[in-house]
C-alpha cells in the first residue's frame, strides 16, 4: 500500500516536535489564531483560522524557493559544524 501510493513512512523520536515535518504545518495556526487567544465562541475561533489559511495560501512560496533555502540553511549548518537545534556538531572519530 505504501509503494502504491508513493509514501514515505518517516520515524522521528517522540520528544523532538522540530524533527516532524506535520509541525511546520501545524505549529504556525496554533501559534496564531490558538495560542494567547481569548475568541468570544467557536464560530469566531473559526474565523481567525480560517483568515490565517486564506492568508498562508495567499502568500505561499515556490517549492523552489523553498528548496533553494533549505539547502542553504544546510549549508551554513555544515559550515559552522553544527547540527539541527543548534548543537555543536560531534567530532569526528579517529
Amino acid at each position: 500500500m505504501v509503494k502504491k501510493n508513493k509514501v514515505e513512512l518517516c520515524f522521528t523520536p517522540t520528544y523532538a516536535s522540530w524533527t516532524n515535518p506535520i509541525e511546520a504545518h501545524f505549529g504556525p495556526p496554533r501559534q496564531l489564531t490558538l495560542a494567547n487567544s481569548h475568541h468570544r465562541s467557536h464560530p469566531a475561533q473559526t474565523r481567525a483560522l480560517h483568515r490565517y489559511l486564506r492568508w498562508r495560501n495567499a502568500n505561499a512560496r515556490h517549492p523552489d524557493v523553498l528548496a533553494a533555502q533549505r539547502k542553504e540553511r544546510a549549508r551554513t549548518r555544515s559550515e559552522k559544524g553544527t547540527r539541527w537545534g543548534g548543537r555543536p556538531a560531534l567530532p569526528a572519530a579517529a
